[in-house]
This record gives C-alpha cells, structure tokens and sequence, in this order.
C-alpha cells in the first residue's frame, strides 16, 4: 500500500476552527486551574477574606502547643522571666552565695574608692591653705581598703607632690614626698583634725628650665656638668652692651636644710678686644685678649695712645730709651710693640686701673667709657647674687627635715629629703 502525500492547499489548520463544531461547544476541555482550585480548597487569601474558619481561629494558624480552633490570646512575655527564675532556683546554694559576695564586694570597692578620692581631694585642699601654696597639690594614700584603716586612725603611706614652689631667688619645679606609717588624729572617720608622720622621704627637682627664666632672663643659661656642676653660659646686658658671660657653679650641701653655689670661671667677653673678670686679683679686673694685645703691633694709633702715657709705660716694664725710639720710627714701634715680651706685658695691664687716670686712653683703644663705669659696679659679689642658685627647706614647727643629697642631673639639681617626727594640721 502506498502513501500519496496530500498537497498542502489540503492540510488541515489546527487553529482553524472546525465548521462542523457549534457556536457552543460543550464543556469538553476544562480548565486545568480550575481543578487545582478544587484539589486545594479555600486557601490563606480566602480564610482571610471571607472570615475565622474553625481550623485556625480568628488569629490564623494555631500557636505551637494550641488545640485547632481555640481562641487566639495574646502572647504571654513574662514566660522567660518565669524560667529565669525556675533556672536560678535550680542554682546550688554555694554558687547563688558566691554571686551574692561578689556583688556585694563590688559595691564595698566602689564604696571605699570613692571615700579614697574624697579623702585626697580633702587634704590636698588642706595642705594648699595650711602651706599658702599657689596650686594645690596632689595627694596619693596608699594601702588597701581605705575605710578599714580610716577607720584604725593609720595610713599605710601617702605620697605628696607640690608643684612650683618658692624658695628664696628661685622656684622649685617640683617637691614630692612620701610618709609612711602616718597616724590620723580624729574624733571619727568624718572628722579629722590632723597627723602625725613619724618617716618622710622626699625629693625636691631645681628645674634648670625655671632656672634659665628666673635668673637668666631668656640670656643664660644652665647646663649640668659632672655631678656637683653647673655651666652657666649666654649674654649679660651692661651699659648698653651685650657681653658674653661665662661662669661655673659650684653645688654643695648647706648646713641640714640648704644648698649654696660657688661660683667660680666669672667671665664677660667684650667681643674679641677685652675681657673682664671681677675680683681685685692681678689676674681678675679688665685686660686685653691675647689677640687685641697681638694686634697692638699694627695699629700705630693705638700703641702710641697706649705708650704716650709714662704710668702705663711704667706697668709694661718698657726701657725710657725703647719709647723714645718707638715714638720716633714705626718701625722701631711695630718691632717694639710685637714682640712676645711686650703682647705678655700689655695683657697684664688692669684697663679699669688705667682708666680711672686717663679714660680718653681707653676711647683710642676702643673701649667706651660708659662700658667701663658699668663693669666697676659689677662687682664679684654683685656678680655672685645674680647666678647664685642656692635655697633653704623651711623650718617645721615641729619634729625636723634634713637634706640627704645633693647632685646635678640632666634636668636640673636634685636634692634628697628626710624627715622625722613632722605633724600636719594640729
């Protein structure tokens, strides 16, 4: 049997619609949604439409627990608080006791603590008035608990630190100190009226800083060298003039309560032509440097000034004939006013001896006069006060501070102190 294609004029259209079909066909292809509809019953949108069905109650779906159509209630939150307290009931006895010590010592440490920084703050303030300090200073008490030894009328330690104090040209930087066994003197914990410090060690810092601005007005300064030496270097304003100064002290122990300076090196450079030292030694007073009396030989003017005047040719130890001759021939001058013997000679010269007899001798050396009226005034002593860093501890009213050590560190002078049988506030 043979197939014979069909042309394609005669195929049939699957989307044309039959002639044979009526204008309605019966309900022969149902809709596929429709009997899913069936399958699932009224669903969530519909139970919450059309009202409480009686599977789910008016709240929808039953809590965890619920019967199927209960009424809804609202949450009941105080059920963890209940187990909670079901759980802490379960606790052993031991470890609800060590929970309850342990809160309460923490609120006996917060307790003490407090009680301990209002403490410091009242003696801090105490000291500031008792001392006439201009800041107050800062209390430490040591020890622990505080209140038990508050209230045993002791203190372990206490540790006092007073910033800037005065002590007479100068201001300490800093004074610490630390009492140890300390006995309070009281009517009750809340009423203390003083105490008494049976041992004191302390420690009191001469800043060099302070230093530089107290006693060198911004134009010295102070500088540590070795253990017991101070350096001090920079300009002294004199008669208009600004001279180099330079100067050692000398720091050393004063009797039990004080520290002195001996200064020593004094010297003001007036730039390269004269130096000044005070004192009424042959050495000390105002003399040419080496290199103004070398230069002696090359400025005619000044030798001839200088030679001219028979006082000062008698202190240079110049032969009469040797002058005559300078005074005639430069020559014989720069040969005679060059020579070692003579440079030797004319820095030995005193200038300020020479110019209170001839001071326009001292106009054609170059010297002003007014420099020199200043620098007669600036006498050794005078020179001494002014760099002068000593001071004394102040005395107790009662029981005794002595100082242990003395020595000279990067930052400034640090003295050791003791003390023994001191009272605050009685």
């Amino acid at each position: 049997m043979t197939a014979h294609p069909l042309p394609a004029d005669h195929l049939p259209n699957p989307y044309d619609r039959p002639y044979d079909l009526p204008d309605d066909p019966p309900d022969r292809y149902p809709n596929p949604y429709d009997e899913l509809g069936t399958l699932g019953g009224a669903g969530p949108l519909e139970d919450f439409l059309h009202g409480d069905g009686p599977e789910t109650g008016p709240g929808g779906p039953p809590e965890p627990g619920e019967e199927p159509g209960e009424a809804w209630a609202p949450p009941n939150h105080r059920r963890g608080s209940r187990r909670r307290r079901r759980h802490l009931a379960g606790l052993p006895f031991a470890m609800k006791a060590a929970v309850l010590v342990v809160t309460l010592a923490a609120f006996l440490t917060l307790a003490d603590r407090w009680a301990l920084l209002y403490a410091e703050h009242r003696a801090s303030q105490t000291l500031k008035d008792q001392l006439h300090l201009t800041a107050a200073p800062e209390v430490e008490i040591g020890g622990f608990p505080f209140l038990t030894q508050l209230a045993d009328d002791r203190l372990d330690s206490v540790r006092v630190t007073v910033p800037d104090v005065a002590a007479d040209r100068v201001s300490l930087a800093k004074v610490s100190a630390t009492a140890t066994r300390v006995r309070l003197d009281s009517d009750g914990p809340t009423d203390v009226h003083g105490a008494r410090i049976p041992e004191l060690h302390g420690e009191v810092l001469l800043s060099f800083d302070d230093l530089n601005r107290e006693l060198g007005s911004s134009q010295l300064t102070f500088t540590g060298h070795g253990r017991d030496q101070v350096r001090a270097r920079g300009t002294l304003p004199v008669a208009g003039h600004d001279l180099r100064l330079r100067a050692d002290a000398r720091i050393r122990r004063d009797g039990t309560r004080g520290i002195s300076t001996h200064i020593g090196g004094m010297r003001l450079d007036i730039g390269d032509l004269a130096t000044y030292r005070p004192g009424a030694r042959a050495s000390e007073g105002l003399h040419l440097t080496p290199r103004s009396a070398a230069r002696l030989g090359s400025q005619t003017v000044r030798a001839r000034a200088l030679l001219s005047v028979p006082s000062v040719v008698r202190r240079l130890g110049v032969p009469d004939r040797a002058v005559r001759e300078a005074l005639r021939d430069d020559t014989e001058l720069a040969s005679l006013t060059g020579s070692p013997a003579f440079v030797h000679q004319a820095m030995r010269l005193n200038l300020l001896d020479v110019a209170t007899a001839h001071p326009e001798l001292l106009k054609r050396l170059g010297l002003d006069p007014a420099l020199l009226d200043g620098l007669s005034r600036l006498t050794r002593p005078v020179l001494v006060d002014q760099l002068s860093l000593g001071f004394r501890l102040p005395h107790p009213a009662d029981g005794r501070i002595r100082l242990r050590d003395v020595r000279v560190e990067r930052d400034g002078i640090r003295v050791d102190v003791t003390g023994t049988g001191l009272s605050v506030g009685r």
